[in-house]
């Protein structure tokens, strides 16, 4: 996954082969930065490198650089291929765990009994101790086989990781062991020795290490199992949003239908989706029409109706006729693609306090050796017995592993991300969490985010006598027969209300005023008022009122006339999304303090204003001035969050401290945001906020516990008070506690409400304007 930008850089993403822990991730990282220009950064949980290089840098220097590190390197598939049934590992039915598996079921079966006679005196047989041995090799060597072979191929390149300790360590106490046996008197016939699961330092007394090994290893083996495994359940996001698409797809070629792979769709090519089918790929309406089930890609329970002309999103569910669909977007360029990268970007990427962790684990590693060392020079000297000296030395290097460390942030991070798109939010970047820590202020754009940003029909004023029934029906006919925003919304609300519409004839569009025909035998005049003068038809004092209430609310207003009387004004208006009044209550309750922006007059946002609850209203402001709006708040030392949807706002939402795009907006705006808000509800920027928030408290309090674990560990170890077994157990307990904190963030969920639509303001136009012009 290669990307040139320019002639003076590019970047590629490499999935990284070899590393068992964050010191190797630190490790590699260091190696790739040292190449003079390029910038890395590589993640210990997702084995993945994002790299920046210079012109004069190829991918294969950087492949071989990885490859001299002592680890392996390659550019991962597209993520077509990936989503492709047979390609990806977890689709192709690949147990990427089962080596780990397996050595884990070894170890485990061999190393209960030798823990077992260790621990129960009165199992302690006659030769007991050879039994041991024999059981406890294989798992020490076979077993133990990874931690090896990584430390010895740091070693070879001058470095110490978290398999150095624990190779080291488990070496150690079975090099101590197999010394005892074959060379003290612990081999003797009749050898016994107590063990006590309790936190004291050892007189010297047991000179055998098996169980302590044997343990250790298999500890840790678990541990990194149950981490796979829940890497692989954290990234489980991803690879559900890329397994959405079709398969395959049935594309019209030479006037047949002929059914290809999915990938080998080309933008131009007209497909059909058959009731219940997926559509293959992003495309435009060609002929048909029906309702789209959206609702696996954006959450949205309720069916989208699609007609000619119309787009729609590959990976959505055809719910009701046969479609013809042209494909605009294929591969990588389609819209659940984006979606993906977005996901996989954000946890491929690190936080500032990620990076903390990393630089520390670098240098932990000879830190820990080291204090093992000297743990074991100063019980010797004190005259404590060279067994005693060695179990705390081993104790040491055992418990000090910081693979905790390592999980601490991509874990949480993966978890959060995936959790995040599951609901219809995509988080850009780990730094995007620590901006909704500091953010105090959210600016709203009005149209097309607080609204549905459609005109609708939203009152009917009759006078006395007339139906409002039979109002509808006669001018919602004449305006459907235009092709005015007005008109549409009045047809269509007229439809809805009294059902099929009236027959018209000579219709006229009288320009600048209205619209004018006969429908069903009745002369029928919809438009401004000026148009029904010009007919003599004038309106009383009960509409006249209807007109004027409209206009100070800043809707927009038209006037009926049936017959040669004027006979009802009907009022069209934007709408307040159903959800938006319940997100302004729950931002608040965030301690969030939410303007409404908009270019609309101001008698309009305070319509819109104080049907949702916000009280900061700053209207009338040019697409332009949105960024000086923006910039000005933070002047005034506000930290800003910008939520929007049209080109218009992607300048505010680059300026602002965090940006928050409607998905159901502009590709301009998604582009310039921190957070894509893939459902068009205002609540889901309250629940990105509240989801990033609780990621990043995961994400520290994950560091705090694996911090706080090693700082108590270490001097407990170094003091002779930890025997090797418990500090091999109390490690790998650290890590699965680190991932199962992480998954947690898996149970978050949105909250409801069940708000009705309100109607609000027009966002064009005050005033009474012609219905038909």
């Amino acid at each position: 996954m290669v990307s040139v930008t320019g002639e003076q850089s590019g970047q590629i993403e490499l999935a990284i082969g070899g590393m068992t822990c964050a010191s190797c991730a630190a490790r590699v990282e260091k190696k790739l930065n040292r190449i003079e220009g390029v910038t890395a950064t590589v993640n210990y949980a997702t084995e993945k490198a994002k790299v920046s290089f210079p012109v004069g840098v190829t991918p294969a220097d950087l492949i071989a650089t990885v490859e001299k590190t002592g680890y392996t390197a390659e550019v991962p598939p597209l993520p077509k291929t990936r989503a492709s049934a047979g390609e990806h590992p977890a689709a192709a039915g690949v147990d990427e765990l089962r080596p780990l598996r397996t050595r884990l079921i070894a170890a485990l079966v061999l190393s209960v009994p030798v823990v077992a006679m260790a621990m129960v005196p009165a199992w302690q047989f006659t030769n007991w101790q050879w039994l041991s041995l024999t059981l406890a090799a294989p798992v020490v060597t076979y077993a133990g086989w990874p931690f090896h072979k990584a430390a010895w191929t740091n070693l070879r390149h001058g470095a110490a990781t978290m398999d150095t300790l624990i190779s080291v360590g488990t070496l150690a106490a079975f090099g101590w062991s197999l010394w005892a046996l074959f060379f003290g008197t612990a081999g003797m016939p009749g050898m016994r020795h107590a063990f006590e699961f309790t936190i004291n330092r050892s007189d010297g007394s047991v000179n055998i290490y098996l169980e302590a090994a044997a343990a250790v290893i298999t500890f840790i083996l678990a541990g990194r199992y149950f981490e796979a495994r829940a890497k692989r359940r954290a990234g489980a996001a991803l690879r559900a949003l890329l397994e959405l698409g079709a398969k395959d797809v049935a594309v019209l070629r030479n006037g047949r239908e002929e059914r290809i792979p999915t990938d080998e769709l080309v933008v131009g090519d007209v497909f059909v989706v058959r009731p219940g089918e997926k559509i293959a790929t992003d495309g435009v309406v060609e002929e048909g029409s029906s309702a789209v089930d959206a609702s696996l890609l954006t959450g949205e329970s309720v069916p989208v109706e699609v007609g000619p002309g119309e787009a729609v999103v590959g990976a959505t569910v055809n719910a009701g006729g046969r479609l013809l669909i042209r494909a605009t977007r294929v591969g990588a360029d389609t819209q659940l693609a984006q979606m993906a990268k977005l996901v996989e970007d954000a946890q491929t990427g690190k936080a500032q306090v990620q990076r903390l962790a990393d630089r520390i684990s670098g240098i932990f590693v000879p830190i820990v050796i080291a204090l093992s060392l000297a743990t074991l020079g100063f019980w010797i000297g004190t005259g404590a017995g060279l067994t005693a000296a060695f179990a705390a030395a081993v104790a040491v290097l055992i418990i000090a592993c910081p693979c905790a460390l390592g999980l601490a942030t991509p874990t949480a991070l993966m978890v959060g991300t995936g959790r995040g798109a599951q609901l219809g939010i995509l988080i850009k970047g780990p730094e995007v969490l620590e901006s909704t820590q500091t953010i105090d202020t959210v600016v709203l754009d009005k149209t097309g985010t607080v609204t549905t940003g459609k005109m609708a029909l939203v009152d009917v004023v009759t006078a006395d006598g007339t139906s409002e029934d039979e109002v509808l029906r006669l001018a919602g006919a004449l305006e459907d027969a235009s092709e005015h925003p007005i008109a549409s919304a009045i047809a269509k609300g007229a439809t809805e209300r009294v059902g099929e519409l009236g027959t018209v004839e000579d219709f006229a569009n009288v320009e600048g005023l209205g619209v004018q025909g006969v429908v069903d035998g009745h002369a029928v005049l919809v438009g401004r008022p000026q148009l029904l003068a010009d007919w003599s038809q004038h309106l009383s004092p009960e509409l006249e009122r209807a007109m004027s209430a409209a206009q100070a609310r800043g809707e927009t207003a038209v006037a009926v006339g049936i017959d040669g009387q004027a006979r009802a004004v009907l009022t069209v208006a934007d709408q307040i999304k159903p959800t938006s009044a319940d997100a302004i209550t729950q931002l608040k309750a965030l301690g969030l303090r939410p303007v409404l922006l908009t270019g609309d007059n101001e008698t309009v946002a305070r319509t819109v204003a104080a049907s949702v609850g916000i009280d900061d209203v700053i209207a009338e402001v040019l697409p332009k001035d949105k960024v000086d709006v923006v910039k000005q708040l933070q002047v005034d030392g506000r930290t800003v969050a910008m939520v929007g949807d049209g080109v218009n706002d992607a300048a505010a939402l680059a300026q602002a401290d965090l940006g928050l795009a409607m998905g159901t907006g502009t590709d301009v705006a998604i582009e310039a945001s921190d957070l894509t808000l893939v459902r068009g509800d205002l609540r889901a920027a309250a629940d990105a906020i509240r989801l990033s928030r609780r990621t990043l408290r995961t994400i520290k309090g994950n560091l705090f516990w694996a911090f706080a674990y090693n700082v108590a560990a270490i001097p407990l170890a170094a003091a002779g008070l930890l025997n090797p077994m418990i500090a091999g157990a109390a490690m790998a307990f650290s890590s699965v506690f680190v991932v199962s904190n992480s998954l947690r963030l898996r149970r978050f969920k949105t909250l409801n409400s069940n708000d009705s639509a309100v109607p609000v303001a027009d966002s064009t136009t005050p005033e009474t304007v012609p219905a038909g012009s």
